[in-house]
């Protein structure tokens, strides 16, 4: 079986373009995928679309002990900048359901972001002049490693490499009043998908449907859950989405995030410039980006 990665992007201390490399360990220093593989693609999605024969090479180069760099020497950027798409799913965790009191939905809700929405693991959110109702959604975000249309559920999981951390940030009055109630505008002004820290492999993650997942702001705990109380897994939601599109390697697929969110405390709580937004699931790491 091929062995767990962690794959990232990241800029050096000098600067440059982005550079591919691999955590060691989670929130370890790196490896420089880039200087061990000089003929690789520079982008995650170009990589990814190479196959298992890119990821040997990155198995190689991890396994070298050689290219190694600080984390504390470069700026991590997201592991995918480039995704052909972004698809996010509402609803879809049954404590988010009960907390806004709304049926569980019979099928899977579709949405999506732009690509351009995404931002770096520690880079800032920009809160939008046109909104006043800001607000966080942690997210497991699964990434596609193979092309398909028309995937069965049961063979669903051979097209996802991997899994990373999201951010759903959303302008819930562009979501829920403006636009004519459609989601687009509301979860896409840029900046609004952080991702990362890495593209954890799923040969790192035993079981992706029992991971802790959690949001806080500004160090208090808001949202507390467990990736056991989605409601359509994510083989489900592959085999769903492929109904309608064909996925390829680099498509991001945000699965929806738990209870806690700001619109529906009471009374509700937003974010505002100088917030920090800290997002994190057990075995793929955390993310946190500050509100400007």
């Amino acid at each position: 079986m091929r062995g767990a990665l962690r794959l990232v992007r990241f800029r050096g201390a000098a600067g440059g373009g982005p550079r591919l490399g691999l955590e060691e360990a989670p929130g370890g220093d790196l490896v420089d995928l880039s200087a061990a593989e000089p003929d690789l693609p520079r982008s995650m999605r170009e990589f990814l679309e190479i196959g298992p024969r890119g990821l040997e090479l990155a198995q190689r180069a991890l396994q070298s002990g050689q290219h190694r760099v600080s984390r504390g020497a470069v700026r991590l950027l997201a592991p995918l900048g480039d995704p052909q798409k972004v698809i996010c799913v509402g609803l879809n965790y049954h404590d988010h359901c009960r907390e806004q009191a709304a049926k569980v939905p019979r099928e899977p809700l579709i949405f999506s972001k732009f690509p351009s929405a995404i931002a770096g693991p520690f880079d800032d959110i920009v809160h939008p002049q046109d909104t006043s109702e800001l607000d966080w959604e942690v997210e497991l975000a699964a990434v596609i490693g193979k092309r398909g249309r028309h995937i069965e559920e049961s063979a669903a999981l051979e097209h996802v490499l991997g899994y990373t951390v999201a951010n759903d940030v959303s302008a819930r009055d562009w979501q829920m009043r403006r636009n004519g109630r459609q989601w687009l505008l509301g979860k896409t002004f840029d900046t609004f998908c952080p991702l990362g820290p890495a593209i954890v492999t799923k040969e790192a993650v035993p079981d992706v449907h029992n991971l802790w997942i959690r949001c806080s702001v500004n160090g208090q705990r808001m949202q507390d859950s467990s990736t056991q109380h989605l409601i359509f897994g994510v083989p489900a939601l592959v085999a769903w989405v492929s109904r309608f599109v064909t996925l390829v390697p680099g498509d991001v697929l945000l699965t929806g995030t738990p209870a806690g969110v700001g619109v529906f405390r009471k009374p509700p709580v937003f974010l505002k410039p100088g917030d920090e937004v800290q997002c994190e699931i057990e075995e793929l790491g955390t993310i946190c980006n500050r509100v400007v």
